[in-house]
C-alpha cells in the first residue's frame, strides 16, 4: 500500500457565510488534505502540530479513516492555531477576522519514521522553510512532491519558496497566486515560467471556474461541477489537493494523463466540501457518493463532436 505523507496545519476555525456561522470546528489544510486522501485506498500519515486544547475524539476521528497521526505533535500547555473569517455574497471572496499561530509558530515537523520512505508527499500551505525541513527528513527521494502555497509566502519568503519549488514535481496554486509569483497575467505564460523553476506540472485552481493542469506544452481543463448550494469554500482548495494526491498515490501513476484523472478526482471531492461548514461532509462521505458524481463529472465534460 503507498504511504502518502502529508505536512499542513490542524486547526480550529470559526466560519461566517450568508448560510450562517460556526463557533470552533475542526479544519487546517492537513486535516482537509488527509479526509480526502483517506477516499483511496493507501496510507496517509499527517505531520503538524496541535496544542492541549485539541479534543482526542478528532485524533481519533482522523484515525478510524485510516489516518496515521503519530506525526501530529501535542503541546499540553499550547494552543491550537485558530483561523476565523466571514464570506462575501459571492462566496468567492473573504475577511479573516482572527489569525492566532499559537503552537504553529514554533513548529519544527518530525516525519514518523516508519514515513520517512513514503513514495508520495503533500506539503500543504506553510513557511517554505518548514516544508523544506520535511523534504530532508526523508530516507529515499520520493517519486512525487506536491507542494501548495499561497501569497503570504510570495510576500514574506520569496527566497525561500524559489529554493523550495526547486524540489518539487508538482506545484497547485490559485490563477491571483500564479500571476503574482510571475508577474504575468496571461496563466499560459505563467505556468510556463513557474516549470523554470522547477515543477514539472502546475496545477492552477480557479475556485468555481475549475482547474488548468499544466506540463511542457500540454494543458488540461476541469470545470467545478455545478452546485445547488455552496455552504463553506474554506478546505475545497485543500480538498482538491487530497483528491488530487490521493489518487496518484493510489495509482502510482504519474504521468500527465493520470494527472487529469487526478484533478478530475480532487474536483470531485472538493464539490462535496463546500455542501457543508468545515469538514462534516467530508466525514461523513461514502465511496459510492463519490462514485456517483464522478459519473455526473463526466456526463458534464463528455461530448462526441464531428470534425469537418
Amino acid at each position: 500500500m503507498s504511504k502518502l505523507v502529508i505536512v499542513g496545519t490542524v486547526a480550529f476555525d470559526a466560519i461566517e457565510t450568508p448560510f450562517g456561522k460556526t463557533d470552533k470546528i475542526l479544519g487546517g489544510a492537513g486535516t482537509f488534505i488527509g479526509l480526502a486522501a483517506s477516499q483511496f485506498e493507501i496510507d496517509p500519515a499527517v505531520v503538524s502540530i496541535v496544542g492541549g486544547d485539541f479534543p482526542q475524539e478528532y485524533l481519533d476521528l482522523m484515525n478510524e479513516r485510516n489516518i496515521n497521526t503519530s506525526g501530529i505533535e501535542m503541546v499540553r500547555d499550547g494552543k491550537t492555531f485558530f483561523w476565523s473569517g466571514r464570506y462575501h455574497n459571492d462566496m468567492n471572496s473573504r475577511d479573516t477576522l482572527a489569525t492566532e499561530l499559537n503552537v504553529l509558530a514554533e513548529f519544527n515537523p518530525v516525519v514518523p519514521d516508519g514515513y520517512r520512505d513514503a513514495e508520495v508527499v503533500m506539503l500543504g500551505n506553510l513557511h517554505p522553510s518548514t516544508q523544506m525541513s520535511v523534504l530532508e527528513q526523508m530516507t529515499s527521494k520520493p517519486k512525487l512532491v506536491v507542494l501548495d502555497t499561497m501569497n503570504f509566502w510570495m510576500d514574506s519568503a520569496l527566497d525561500e519558496l524559489h529554493k523550495t519549488i526547486k524540489h518539487v514535481d508538482v506545484i497547485t496554486i490559485n490563477d491571483e497566486e500564479a500571476r503574482q509569483l510571475t508577474n504575468e497575467y496571461s496563466l499560459v505564460v505563467a505556468a510556463k515560467k513557474i516549470e523554470q523553476m522547477g515543477p514539472k506540472y502546475v496545477v492552477i485552481k480557479k475556485g468555481e471556474h475549475g482547474a488548468l493542469l499544466f506540463h511542457n506544452d500540454n494543458i488540461f481543463y476541469a470545470p467545478a461541477l455545478p452546485l445547488k448550494e455552496v455552504f463553506d469554500p474554506t478546505g475545497a482548495g485543500d480538498t482538491f489537493a487530497g483528491g488530487f494526491v490521493g489518487y496518484l498515490a493510489k495509482t502510482r501513476n504519474y504521468s500527465f494523463e493520470n494527472m487529469k484523472n487526478a484533478v478530475i478526482y480532487g474536483s470531485t471531492l472538493a464539490s462535496f466540501c463546500v455542501e457543508r461548514f468545515g469538514t462534516e461532509r467530508m466525514i461523513n462521505l461514502e465511496a459510492e457518493e463519490v462514485r456517483k458524481r464522478l459519473q455526473d463529472f463526466k456526463n458534464l465534460t463528455q461530448f462526441e463532436i464531428e470534425l469537418t
